[in-house]
C-alpha cells in the first residue's frame, strides 16, 4: 500500500497590499504575558526609520538587524539564540522579515529556542523533535519560496544543508507587495530567478505529481508574464511575483528541486556565493538537463540586461573542488528528482568536476 506524505503547511496566510499595517493585530493573540516579540529585519531596512517605525513593538520587544552579507551559519543562529535566552530567557515568538537568508535565520532561530544543542545537530530530514517558539515570515523580496518552506538553509562547519522538517514552517505569513518595491533590479531579478529555477526543476523532476505541478506550472507562468511579457516594471509585477514565490514554494513542498540548486549548495559552501546569483551562475550552463528552460531564462537575462558572472571557479584548488563536489553529492533528493534512482551513475564525481570548471 502506497504511503504518501503528510505535510505541514503555514497556518495562517494573510495577502494584500498594504497587510503589513495589520502585523501588531496578528501578533496580539500569540503574546505570552511580557515575553517580547523579537523582529529580525534585513539590514537594508538599517536607516530606514520610516520603515522601522512601522513594526509594532510593545513593552520589551526588540529589533534585530541581520547581517546578510553572508548566508545564514549555524554558529550565527545558535549565537541569536543564546543572545535571546540571556537577555530574556523566553520571547513570545520571532518574526523575520525580509528575504530568505532573514526568514531562514527566523525559523532557525525560533526552532533553537526549545531544542538543545546546535543547529548543527538538526542539519537533514525530519530530526527537529519539539516544536520552537511562535514565527511569523514577512518577504519584503519575492522568489525565494523560505515564507513557505518546511527548510531553513544553514551553512554549517561541513556541509550547507536546511533544517527540514514538520517544525521549520512559520506559522503566519504576512504577503504584502507593498514591500517588494525598493528591490534593487538585479537582486529582484536573481531572487524571482530562484522561483523560476525551482519551478523548471519540480516539473522536470521524477517526483512530479500533480499537486507540484499545478502550483508549479502557475508560478512559472507569472515569473515569464513578469520578465517576459512586460516591458516596464509596476505594482502588478510586484502583486504577480509575490504570489509566484508562494506557489513555486509551494510546488517543492510535494516536490523536489534539482541540478541547478545541488551545484550551487557547493558554490555556497566554498566561494559564499548567495542562494539567487548562484542558481543563475549553474543554471545559465544546464543546457543538457533543462534545455527549455535555460532557454527561456537567457531570454530573460537578455531582455533584462542582467550580467551574470562567468569564469567563478578559475583558479580554485584541488582540495575546493573536491569540497564542493562532496556538498554537492550531499544533495541526495535533489538528484534522485532531477535524475532518477541510479542518479549516482549519471553524476559522477568527475561529470560534476566538468560542470563545475565551466561556471
Amino acid at each position: 500500500m502506497a504511503q504518501f506524505r503528510n505535510f505541514r503547511m503555514v497556518n495562517y496566510v494573510v495577502y494584500g497590499r498594504g497587510s503589513f499595517n495589520q502585523l501588531d493585530d496578528i501578533l496580539s493573540p500569540q503574546r505570552k504575558g511580557d515575553a517580547p516579540m523579537i523582529f529580525f529585519v534585513d539590514e537594508f531596512f538599517r536607516d530606514n526609520q520610516a520603515f522601522l517605525s512601522r513594526i509594532p513593538l510593545r513593552g520589551k520587544d526588540k529589533v534585530v538587524i541581520i547581517d546578510v552579507e553572508h548566508e545564514p551559519k549555524t554558529s550565527g543562529v545558535d549565537k541569536l539564540r543564546d543572545e535571546l535566552k540571556a537577555e530574556f530567557g523566553e520571547v513570545s515568538g520571532i518574526i523575520g522579515i525580509g528575504g530568505g537568508s532573514v526568514m531562514d535565520t527566523a525559523k532557525a532561530v525560533a526552532l533553537m529556542m526549545t531544542n538543545p544543542g546546535s543547529s548543527v545537530d538538526y542539519q537533514g530530514w525530519d530530526l527537529v523533535k519539539v516544536p520552537g517558539v511562535y514565527k511569523a515570515g514577512i518577504p519584503t523580496i519575492a522568489g525565494t519560496g523560505a515564507e513557505v518552506s518546511r527548510t531553513c538553509v544553514l551553512t554549517g562547519p561541513t556541509r550547507k544543508l536546511g533544517m527540514n522538517s514538520d517544525f521549520t514552517t512559520f506559522d503566519q505569513i504576512v504577503l504584502d507587495p507593498e514591500l517588494c518595491k525598493t528591490v534593487p533590479d538585479n537582486q529582484r531579478f536573481y531572487t524571482a530567478m530562484d522561483c523560476f529555477i525551482h519551478c523548471v526543476e519540480s516539473l522536470n523532476g521524477t517526483y512530479l505529481n500533480a499537486f507540484s505541478q499545478s502550483y508549479g506550472e502557475k508560478a512559472q507562468v507569472l515569473c515569464e508574464e513578469v520578465f517576459l511579457d512586460k516591458d516596464q516594471w509596476d505594482d502588478e509585477c510586484d502583486e504577480k511575483l509575490v504570489m509566484a514565490s508562494y506557489a513555486g514554494g509551494m510546488s517543492i513542498a510535494y516536490s523536489q528541486v534539482g541540478v541547478a540548486h545541488a551545484v550551487s549548495y557547493g558554490l555556497a559552501y566554498v566561494l559564499g556565493t548567495k542562494h539567487g546569483i548562484g542558481n543563475c551562475i549553474v543554471f545559465d550552463k544546464l543546457e543538457e538537463y533543462y534545455p527549455e528552460g535555460v532557454e527561456k531564462f537567457k531570454r530573460m537575462v537578455e531582455k533584462h540586461k542582467i550580467e551574470i558572472p562567468q569564469g567563478i571557479t578559475k583558479g580554485l584548488t584541488e582540495e575546493q573542488f573536491e569540497s564542493m563536489i562532496s556538498v554537492s553529492l550531499g544533495m541526495k533528493p535533489l538528484w534522485e528528482n532531477a535524475l532518477g534512482k541510479d542518479w549516482e551513475k549519471i553524476m559522477t564525481r568527475e561529470k560534476l568536476r566538468a560542470l563545475y570548471e565551466r561556471l
